[in-house]
């Protein structure tokens, strides 16, 4: 039985419901069953948000998680506040421009992957969440870049379709910048 109960959390804005959204949709679209809970302050953007996404082949029965496989973390207080909540043998996950203090574990994986300079030297800071959801694909494997490139044509009105070739070539770009941190 494959399962796998991520935590992707940052400052709202980042894109991280999105990012749990498409992830889902490609669960879906690779036949697997899914939860997606989403969690964010009244603040939204600046304020910090977080999503739960759980992709098994089997039915879920409960979306609440007190421990991760995988956290996606873009900032120093998600960090800091899911760090211990991966399970040992799990995997984190961290921008590396708002992480001042880097995860501490040794006995999770964990990968690096400077999304937001990508983003801030494409001059496309909405590219940011396309670069992490490649980095966390590659060091997952949970679901396919194809399946990805499908839930992003759900997630996105109509109006944004044509934005989808970017996208696609963002979570590329991401799966190539990830790099495992070595200790």
């Amino acid at each position: 039985m494959r399962r796998e109960e991520i935590i992707i959390s940052g400052f709202g804005g980042q894109g991280v419901l999105s990012m749990g959204k498409i992830l889902a949709y490609a669960g879906i679209m690779q036949g697997m069953e899914v939860s997606w809970m989403p969690a964010y302050g009244p603040e939204q953007r600046g304020g910090t948000a977080n999503v739960t996404v759980i992709i098994g082949d089997e039915e879920i029965a409960s979306p609440l998680v007190d421990r991760f496989d995988t956290a996606v973390v873009l900032n120093q207080p998600s960090l800091d506040k899911f760090e211990p909540l991966v399970k040992p043998g799990g995997c984190i996950i961290y921008d590396a421009y708002a992480i001042h203090t880097p995860p501490a574990r040794d006995d999770v994986s964990v990968y690096k992957i400077d999304a937001m300079e990508e983003a801030s030297r494409k001059g496309n800071g909405r590219l940011l969440n396309m670069f992490v959801l490649g980095g966390l694909i590659k060091a997952r494997g949970v679901v396919s870049v194809d399946n990805v490139v499908r839930g992003l044509g759900k997630v996105l009105p109509q109006r944004y379709h044509s934005l989808i070739p970017d996208n696609e070539a963002a979570i590329r770009r991401g799966m190539e910048m990830l790099t495992l941190v070595e200790r």
